[in-house]
């Protein structure tokens, strides 16, 4: 039997839709029967998964974008700490060059002894900003390959997700940075996926999206291309992602999930970003599996800008694609969001408004 929708042509794929969610009050789930143990390298050649994150264990806070303000080191500790896992701070953690969190030598220096410290088992971004992109040129990503561990973070840190999986073939994970509200949603998805992985996880959107919609509009869910598709998911904040193609530090979108989000920026900026996807060299839009986007906040066109709506851009550049994608998901500057695990497969149902792992993002 066909689920509803469509199955994307590009990796035919045809199931019944699982109905096991992991949503609100709803824990992560087997699906199928029992796994084996995996090893840490993944079953496609090259890829390699970080070891799965245990309570006690000890996780690294860094600063490789913005910097950090003193006073919020406790609550950014008290957020992991939350979760049953201690915390070492970067030796430069408080430094600061400009809006930076320190001199690129600092941050790359405070982000390679965290990978080499065999007392660390992940590696958490105390924030975002910007800066991380001018990291990657002095970047060790053999270092990195042969020490792997969980990174997490979103926004500016999806510089360093991208580089990760491209150059190094590591597994990381966008997800709260260590200053997010850790909501129940948030510190429930993120549980699922780094520290009581399944075999196979359903993620639902968050039901409080869907309250916060009556009056906030950039809440609202909206499918643009009905469908299902199945691939790899890749992706983060749509500014660095643009910013980064055609770059040695990421690959092309061509056949992968393309998920994307951003915040403050005007519509007419997100139609050039898109536009840039559309036009990579390398297989743009078009060539993708599907797209998923997330809450784009604080978006705002300017003051009597007779410029497109957010929703016209992305009609505009996903519906001639014809390929499954929607609008609304539970990632991006929200306080409820999923932890997507970057380069493990995935399939998305844009009927059901959901998003499965089809293996694990850590190994056991």
């Amino acid at each position: 039997m066909l689920e509803r929708g469509t199955a994307h042509k590009c990796r035919p794929f045809f199931m019944n839709r699982r109905d096991l969610v992991l949503g609100i009050g709803v824990a992560p789930l087997l699906i199928g029967c029992q796994a084996l143990r995996p090893s840490v390298q993944s079953i496609r050649s090259g890829l390699i998964k970080p070891p799965v994150l245990e309570p006690g264990q000890t996780v690294g806070l860094i600063a490789p974008s913005g910097f950090v303000i003193g006073s919020a080191i406790g609550r950014y500790i008290q957020n992991i700490e939350s979760l049953g896992l201690k915390v070492k701070l970067a030796k430069n953690l408080t430094a600061r060059w400009g809006g930076y969190g320190g001199t690129i030598q600092e941050r790359v220096a405070d982000l390679h002894e965290m990978f080499q410290d065999k007392n660390i088992h992940a590696i958490w971004a105390a924030r975002g900003g910007s800066g991380a992109s001018a990291l990657l040129p002095s970047l060790d990503f053999d270092l990195i390959r042969a020490h792997p561990k969980a990174l997490i973070g979103y926004s500016d840190v999806t510089a360093l997700h991208l580089a990760l999986h491209f150059r190094a073939g590591l597994v990381s994970f966008h997800g709260p940075v260590a200053g997010s509200v850790f909501s129940d949603f948030t510190t429930r998805n993120l549980k699922a996926v780094l520290m009581q992985p399944q075999k196979k996880i359903e993620l639902a959107m968050a039901q409080e999206h869907r309250q916060m919609a009556v009056e906030q509009t950039h809440f609202e869910r909206r499918v643009i291309n009905p469908g299902i598709c199945e691939g790899e998911l890749w992706g983060g904040n749509l500014s660095l992602v643009a910013s980064l193609l055609g770059t040695s530090f990421t690959d092309s979108v061509k056949d992968k999930i393309l998920f994307l989000e951003d915040v403050g920026e005007a519509p007419y900026r997100i139609d050039r970003m898109m536009t840039q996807l559309h036009q990579a060299t390398l297989g743009g839009l078009a060539s993708a599996a599907g797209v998923m986007l997330g809450v784009f906040s604080r978006i705002k066109p300017l003051d009597d800008d007779p410029g497109l709506t957010l929703g016209e851009v992305f009609d505009h550049h996903l519906k001639s694609t014809r390929r499954p994608s929607g609008y609304g998901y539970s990632f991006g500057h929200v306080p409820h969001q999923w932890t997507l695990p970057i380069g493990v497969r995935a399939r998305l149902d844009t009927a059901s408004e959901t998003l499965t792992l089809l293996e694990q993002g850590v190994a056991d």
